[in-house]
């Protein structure tokens, strides 16, 4: 006859491990349990291990615990972790101390998202929670709001019954949520275009050889007035050695995207890049694009012809003046930003760069391969880009091409969400993360946190200063500072001539006791403002 325990332990065999952020309670994905024989746990986007080894169950066993970003508290010998009676049907948490000051909130492509809460007969937020489109990992994410929905654009896909997947580019939407769709808090539920086997279709066909990879989504009008959803494509031999590039444009009737126009394999002086973003410059609007500088240096006017022309891209350059000027290819200026935290200089790329109306500047996602992710922000979408702040970081892991999603922004834009693939191309790692590897991971980030506040440009004009808006004419930025509203505690008032108090080391308006400015000229693009982005 069984006992009680016994059918307890049929009913429910698993030990229930859910490791929480200290800071809110939340459960934790990508945390790594690992025994004292070496076998390894990773916890789902709910924080769940459901823990079930033969030979364990019953016993105390020790888990170190681990996670990117995260540390858990040391005991006297140094050991990071905790001792569990591990049971059928049993519970237990795990806190542990997040160092990141972005919070890591779920992933979000992939096989067993919630692989442990299913087996936990836990709840999942998500419509498919264990296997989505049969995709078990894939690259880089772009994405734009088209025709009322999310519309994800995602590159190389793994799959199931195959080391290979496709090349060819995959695709989903989802639903805002204002209007119907999960809260990002909770999750995103993806609708992938799949093919007759079920598998996430291709979504470049191109008939030449090559692996296709999209970037520079956006919508524009075409001539008869029409919105079309539109993208930059390289088709490319490898990595590095690319057989075309021009502009693709999705097929709505046939559910593909199309050639709109190729450029060959010859480099266009500038074409786009990245993820771009609009500006509105004398009432005029522009694509801006990022990539792959620490400042946005491209652009091009937002009209259906001018975007197919190479002649009519823009690069930003200053010699000294700066300005926008044709038929000149963009050059990185060479220098890097600063770290705020050790004072250095960091050599970054900007992910995305967007208006945000809670800071009331732009804001910058920028990344140092392989591992770690920067915030920014300046007062015009060309700078200065100076002072950057370190949110994310992983251990011996890459997190590459980040993107702020500004349609998902709550609160004003006063938290933010940030999603990025997560892999182990590029960084050395010892093996790969079950599951999560070659995925997408969510973030979010609390723009009132008081790390990110950061030293924002004096502007001299004349012999006034001013911080904040720029003024209309600035004749230079001698250094940065604090706003007398806006700083972190220990700093002193200075008050600089004009009547302006700003916030620096010492009481003392001396350019060596502020932060001084490293760049030789004032990049600003002035008389821009935020495009429309919704």
């Amino acid at each position: 006859m069984l006992t009680g325990v016994a059918l307890l332990a049929m009913a429910n065999p698993y030990f229930v491990i859910q490791v929480v952020d200290d800071q809110t309670g939340r459960g934790v994905p990508l945390v790594e349990l690992r025994t004292t024989s070496d076998v390894r746990y990773y916890t789902d986007s709910a924080g769940i291990v459901a823990f079930h080894e033969p030979g364990l169950m019953g016993q105390e066993v020790y888990f170190h615990v681990s996670s990117h970003g995260f540390e858990h508290e040391a005991d006297g010998f140094g050991y990071r972790g905790r001792r569990l009676k591990v049971v059928p049907g049993g519970r237990a948490s795990i806190r542990i101390k997040r160092i990141n000051i972005a919070e890591r909130l779920y992933r979000v492509t992939g096989q067993g998202i919630y692989r442990d809460s299913l087996l936990a007969h836990l709840p999942a937020p998500i419509a498919a929670p264990a296997l989505n489109a049969q995709v078990m990992g894939l690259d880089t994410v772009m994405f734009a709001r088209y025709r009322g929905k999310m519309f994800w654009v995602f590159g190389d896909t793994n799959r199931p019954g195959y080391p290979l997947g496709h090349f060819a580019t995959s695709t989903a939407t989802s639903l805002l949520p204002r209007d119907g769709g999960l809260d990002p808090e909770r999750g995103i539920n993806l609708t992938y275009f799949t093919d007759a086997t079920g598998f996430a279709k291709k979504m470049v066909p191109l008939e030449e050889r090559g692996m296709v990879w999209l970037h520079a989504m956006t919508t524009l009008k075409d001539d008869s007035g029409r919105e079309r959803l539109i993208a930059h494509f390289g088709r490319m031999k490898s990595l590095t050695e690319r057989l075309e590039s021009g502009l693709v444009v999705f097929n709505d009737e046939k559910q593909i995207f199309q050639r709109l126009v190729s450029w060959g394999a010859a480099k266009p002086v500038n074409e786009p890049a990245g993820r771009p973003f609009r500006v509105t410059q004398n009432g005029r609007d522009y694509l801006y694009f990022v990539w792959p500088f620490a400042m946005p240096l491209v652009r091009v006017t937002a009209e259906w012809q001018a975007i197919q022309d190479p002649a009519q891209y823009e690069s930003f350059s200053c010699d000294p003046d700066c300005h926008w000027r044709k038929g000149m290819a963009a050059r990185d200026p060479g220098y890097s930003l600063l770290d705020l935290d050790t004072g250095q200089p960091v050599r970054l790329r900007m992910c995305t760069a967007h208006w945000n109306p809670y800071r009331r500047r732009w804001i910058a996602m920028l990344e140092n391969i392989p591992s770690d992710i920067y915030y920014a922000e300046a007062p015009t979408p060309t700078g200065p880009w100076v002072w950057t702040k370190k949110i994310i970081t992983h251990d011996k892991y890459t997190f590459y091409w980040s993107a702020h999603i500004p349609h998902f922004d709550r609160d004003g834009g006063r938290r933010i969400y940030i999603m990025g693939t997560y892999t182990s191309a590029f960084s050395g790692a010892p093996f790969k993360t079950p599951r999560y590897d070659y995925n997408q991971i969510l973030y979010a980030l609390n723009l009132d946190d008081p790390r990110l506040m950061l030293p924002e440009p004096v502007y001299r004009s004349g012999s006034r200063f001013a911080i904040g808006t720029p003024p209309d004419a600035v004749d230079a930025i001698p250094y940065f500072a604090f706003p007398e509203d806006r700083h972190p505690e220990g700093l002193q008032a200075a008050v600089l001539p004009g009547g302006l108090t700003v916030f620096g080391r010492a009481a003392s308006h001396t350019e060596g006791q502020f932060w001084r400015n490293p760049l030789p000229v004032v990049p600003m693009d002035r008389g821009s403002r935020a495009g429309v982005i919704f």
